[in-house]
């Protein structure tokens, strides 16, 4: 299977593969990211986080906005824990990683269906997609937390603009 093999609905509005939009994006706020050949088991289809890097194989079928999710975890990590090995997020970096994720997908002008696609999330992407269209954000409070958002109700006229807009991609 080559890298036509990515889950059909996960594609920008144009139809096009977003894939590479999503991997210049990552690199530009200074997450790591690198194609490689993956065998053996991975933590989303067809890609894994190693030290800190974020690898994934073309020739495997992979949601290319499973990407965004990666890199959403390591953005919420202080910079000294992104290169954890074994990976594994907590229940909090989780909720964080998906609110980056979602803002990030917004930044990049992608249809939520590319973030939140229906197997992901262990099923639970309909219901996230959902939940964010209609601007049920869970996630976002430890994004203020750590200063890299403002929660919409806690925005101030004048100020800066409160989330899906980040005032800093990495903690």
């Amino acid at each position: 299977m080559g890298a036509a093999s990515h889950i059909k609905q996960d594609q920008t509005s144009a139809g096009e593969d977003p894939t590479e939009a999503i991997v210049a994006f990552i690199r530009a706020v200074g997450l790591r990211i690198e194609v490689a050949t993956l065998t053996g088991p991975t933590v989303l289809p067809g890609m894994t986080i190693r030290r800190g890097v974020i690898l994934y194989d073309p020739s495997l079928p992979y949601a290319p906005g499973d990407l965004l999710h990666e890199a959403g975890h390591l953005a919420v990590l202080p910079a000294e824990e992104r290169e954890r090995d074994p990976f594994d997020a907590t229940g909090g970096e989780e909720l964080m990683g998906t609110a980056w994720s979602w803002a990030a997908g917004v930044h990049l002008g992608l249809s939520s269906d590319v973030v939140f696609h229906p197997p992901s999330f262990q099923g639970n992407g309909d219901n996230l997609r959902e939940a964010f269209d209609d601007g049920r954000y869970i996630g976002t409070p430890g994004l203020q937390r750590f200063g890299m958002t403002i929660e919409p109700n806690r925005a101030t006229p004048g100020g800066p603009p409160p989330y899906p807009h980040m005032l800093r991609w990495l903690r």
